[in-house]
């Protein structure tokens, strides 16, 4: 899991030294220059973590598409215009990058039964089973992509229709069908389950 403690010291030092040698820039006025990565990082790597782990599926995985989604938020920190919240671009970021190590992992033979860890969290859950859990882990994975984005984004971190759209890039329509199949899809495959 991501925690405070793995950002190190030297993120900032660097993220210091880059705002000192760059040309200031029109975009600077709009909320660019402000924006200190390290505090980003500190607010928004948990939401992070869980849009990666939503597209790749694989926990240690989708630690590696945050560190890289920041790297690359650091690099382009000047071009960062304020059209939406600083989460909304961080998390575009975040998809991105794991779509893209998704396409380059492809050629790699993976195991289809092997699934993902269970949430830490929710393994503690007594409301919850062993039993539901992989029966809810196995629908959720049975997703397409896109609509495992949608659902994490909009169920889990509670983000409004709108900014998902802009964060996955699709029209605001798709998202509403994507969202409301996917809830159909795990619907349907729960239905079966019996709690006792």
């Amino acid at each position: 899991m991501i925690r405070d403690s793995d950002v190190s010291g030297d993120v900032r030092t660097t993220q210091q030294e880059h705002a000192a040698t760059r040309e200031p820039s029109d975009r600077e006025s709009t909320g660019a220059a402000s924006l200190d990565i390290t505090d980003l990082y500190t607010n928004h790597a948990a939401a992070m973590f869980r849009v990666a782990v939503s597209v790749v599926r694989d926990h240690a995985l989708a630690e590696d598409v945050v560190q890289e989604s920041i790297v690359k938020a650091w690099r382009h920190l000047d071009t960062f215009r304020g059209d939406s919240s600083p989460k909304t671009w961080l998390l575009r970021i975040t998809h991105n990058t794991a779509v893209s190590t998704l396409r380059r992992l492809r050629d790699t033979p993976h195991d289809p039964t092997e699934l993902p860890d269970t949430p830490h969290e929710m393994v503690e859950s007594s409301a919850m089973t062993a039993a539901f859990l992989s029966a809810f882990d196995e629908a959720l994975f049975d997703l397409d992509e896109l609509s495992r984005s949608v659902l994490a984004l909009r169920e889990i971190e509670d983000l409004p229709y709108d900014e998902i759209a802009r964060i996955l890039d699709v029209p605001l329509p798709t998202v509403k069908t994507r969202l409301f199949r996917a809830r159909h899809q795990l619907a349907i495959a729960l239905a079966d389950w019996d709690p006792t």
